[in-house]
């Protein structure tokens, strides 16, 4: 029989266990943290063997096959030893795709915006009544759904992480948002290691899959030099139209064409807004499309679609001053975008642990449309280095309440407060998730 070990009990963890224990493998599960204890509930009723808060090398050295969670980096120390035994290294990804059986799925990747894209994705699928489960990034995890559940669809985030343990796994429509720098301390800080992870969800597809992605941005186009893909590939573009298929922006309707189907979306109809949520918008549309979804039903629930929690989402309006929760922008793009959709002064709350971060591209904007940043994290001289001079007035800050304090003491009638930190959350709070939920907190409670 088989040994399958697999590394970290989280969403991912837990599901890749529980499909391996269905497929009749001998299954081991290893955490060096905590377990939540929803996730030991269900891989106790499941038999799966499991342990935590340290990792038996000589069981985990005896597998045949390991699948590692994405949030372990390669150079985890026990990841390096499974390595040099020569044992594979595959995400949940490859493993529950081997078990689709004739169901297809839409992979959506991205440095920014796969989120929304993904929850857009879903929302049509679902409005449309299809047969379809989300997962990945966001969702269940995607192998529980296979496991359990009989899916004519999977729709699936895929973050760097997972594309890179992916090496048979094909997506039948695949969808890229962008790609700028993002997580290069996992990548030797090397940036076209990082670029050539997110083109993996390019491989495997075959003339019968659709590569949809950003006409826009200059890295794909770059790199799409150097592929001989096979798919039927789709940009979309916030200019004239490159191809006769594909969508792209003109003044303020968002037109999509895939064969004979064709929509126009009129972005004032839209409940998300700016220039990155036309983007996510025609993604969406066109990955829909080609899943068979009709035109008239595609358009109906983008109209519909509110937005995505942590993701420049209104949090209150009191007093003329608008507070936003974008806390989900853990890089300079994210935050670029951000502030390009503003149309209002902004007071903007950055900072927490720097990814090696470029701010350059953020100035511009910075100039034009910020009074007060207010720099909330444990270290923030880089921060206050780079907006000097480029903000009229910045705030050093080491919390979240002395952060908000200065944000509201700054606020005037007509301005927005604006969270979207640029950075990664661990330096204060466990996640950005965490982040999003202590400001919108604060701001009920205080505001």
């Amino acid at each position: 029989m088989k040994r399958i070990v697999v590394l970290g009990g989280g969403i991912s963890g837990y599901g890749s266990a529980i499909l391996a224990k269905k497929e009749g493998f001998d299954v081991f599960l290893s955490d060096r943290g905590k377990i939540a204890d929803r996730y030991k509930a269900k891989l106790e009723e499941w038999g799966v063997p499991y342990e935590e808060g340290s990792h038996d090398e000589e069981r985990i050295l005896a597998a045949d096959e390991v699948i590692k969670s994405p949030g372990i980096p390669d150079t985890a120390p026990i990841v390096k030893q499974i390595r040099e035994r020569g044992i594979p290294v595959i995400s949940e990804m490859e493993f529950a795709g081997r078990y689709m059986g004739a169901a297809r799925c839409i992979c959506i990747t991205g440095s920014n915006g796969k989120t929304t894209t993904t929850s857009l994705i879903y929302k049509i699928m679902c409005d449309a009544g299809m047969n379809v489960a989300l997962g990945g990034n966001i969702g269940e995890s995607f192998a529980y759904s296979v496991a359990t559940g009989q899916y004519d669809w999977y729709v699936l985030e895929l973050s760097s992480f997972q594309l890179d343990g992916m090496f048979r796994f094909g997506a039948h429509i695949g969808v890229l948002m962008n790609i700028t720098p993002d997580h290069l301390d996992r990548y030797d800080h090397c940036f076209q290691n990082y670029v050539d992870s997110k083109m993996r969800i390019t491989q495997n597809q075959t003339a019968a899959d659709f590569f949809i992605y950003s006409g826009d941005d200059p890295v794909i186009r770059g790199e799409l030099k150097k592929y001989a893909l096979a798919s039927h590939q789709l940009p979309f573009t916030a200019t004239e139209a490159a191809t006769a298929e594909g969508g792209h922006l003109a003044g303020s309707t968002c037109e999509v064409q895939l064969g004979d189907n064709r929509l126009q979306l009129d972005t004032e109809r839209m409940q998300i807004k700016g220039l990155h949520n036309c983007y996510n918008a025609m993604a969406a549309a066109l990955a829909t499309l080609a899943a068979g979804v009709p035109a008239d039903e595609v358009e109906r629930s983008i109209y519909t679609f509110l937005p995505v929690e942590h993701r420049l989402e209104p949090v209150k309006e009191a007093d003329g001053v608008l507070w936003i929760n974008d806390s989900k922008a853990t890089n300079v793009d994210s935050v670029w975008y951000a502030l390009e959709s503003m149309t209002r002064p902004v007071v903007w709350i950055a900072g927490g642990t720097d990814k090696g971060n470029d701010y350059e591209p953020l100035k511009q904007f910075a100039r034009e449309k910020v009074h007060t940043l207010v720099c909330m994290g444990l270290d923030n001289a880089k921060l206050v280095r780079d907006f000097t001079g480029v903000v009229p007035t910045v705030v050093s800050t080491a919390s979240l309440d002395e952060a908000m304090q200065a944000a509201r003491q700054a606020a005037r009638r007509g301005d927005v407060v604006l969270l979207s930190p640029a950075c990664a959350s661990f330096d204060l709070f466990k996640n950005y998730e965490n982040r999003g939920e202590l400001f919108k907190q604060w701001v009920a409670e205080h505001v």
